[in-house]
């Protein structure tokens, strides 16, 4: 990629919490290989979980078509989110207002009582298939300045990334939702290790797990005993819930299941920031991990 491009950010609500590591480091990055973000303004939450739980699907495009009406003023450039939940309900939502006139017009019958409307104009892209698509592997390792060099990451992609746009026109055809590649090659052009996962793209119980925990334990201990079991150092992940459950229910897989499992959890955009050799707390935001990981730390300049 040879000139910058400017999309309109939408940052979702893990952005203010747990998946402000995302946020900060996506910040980071994205400038950095030619993606210039400039925010929805007073955006509101995509519908993720409780949407589907109490909402309907009326609500719930109306929340999408809201965001995308407040896109729409900043004019047809694409918007960009990198939460998997977010790009799930609000590129899923664009289609549906796109695809169908009845929805389209009852979403707007909605938006209406606040003075808005959205013409379904706008292509809604998730940050990883911008990262292959319009920037490109090569691309992101040119920008390398500080290898990742013996550092050994599992990438865990989770499913609601690639499922169910990944191999689809709309979704970018930018992978495969069963077998996905771009995770490790993020990974590699970092200059880190990618060890084999067969579990890149299990559930790790999702929101079940923030409500009943017991449930999903078993899921998650899959994925945090394949990467132990070839030697990860850290997981590498592109989304906020996979990131938060992974990391944060160890404590209790150790205590259900008898194990020792301490292994830290990051994002893809954190390795990235570290390997540009930016800084270790603002841009790569290392420090809001609940598991630290002292051989990346160890890796980052600190300025």
């Amino acid at each position: 990629m040879t000139e910058k491009k400017t999309m309109t950010y939408y940052p979702g609500c893990s952005s203010q919490g747990s998946g402000k590591h995302l946020d900060e480091s996506l910040r980071a990055v994205m400038p950095e290989v030619g993606i210039e973000m400039e925010d929805i303004e007073d955006w509101n939450c995509c519908g993720a979980s409780i949407g589907h739980i109490g909402g309907g699907q009326l609500p719930n495009l109306t929340l999408t078509g809201r965001n995308l009406a407040q896109a729409r003023k900043r004019g047809t450039q694409d918007v960009i989110t990198g939460c998997a939940a977010c790009y799930l309900n609000t590129h899923g939502g664009n289609e549906k207002i796109k695809a169908d006139v009845k929805k389209k017009a009852a979403v707007n019958e909605a938006l209406a009582e606040a003075g808005m409307s959205y013409d379904g104009d706008l292509k809604v892209r998730h940050a990883c298939e911008v990262l292959v698509n319009d920037v490109g592997v090569e691309a992101i390792e040119k920008r390398v300045t500080n290898p990742l060099k013996g550092l050994k990451v599992a990438g865990y992609v989770g499913c609601q990334t690639v499922r169910p746009f990944a191999g689809t026109e709309a979704g970018g055809d930018y992978d495969a939702y069963d077998d996905p590649s771009f995770l490790d090659d993020f990974t590699k052009a970092c200059g880190a290790e990618a060890v084999p996962f067969k579990h890149k793209t299990a559930c790790c119980g999702g929101s079940v797990a923030v409500m009943s925990p017991d449930r999903t334990l078993h899921l998650m201990k899959a994925i945090v005993e394949e990467a132990a079991k070839e030697g990860a150092d850290v997981i590498s992940t592109p989304c906020p819930l996979c990131q938060t459950n992974v990391e944060m229910y160890q404590p209790l897989i150790n205590e259900k299941f008898g194990t020792n499992y301490n292994i830290p959890v990051v994002f893809y955009s954190q390795l990235m920031a570290v390997a540009f050799g930016m800084d270790a707390q603002k841009d790569a935001a290392l420090q809001r991990n609940t598991i630290r990981s002292e051989k990346l730390e160890g890796m980052a300049k600190k300025k």
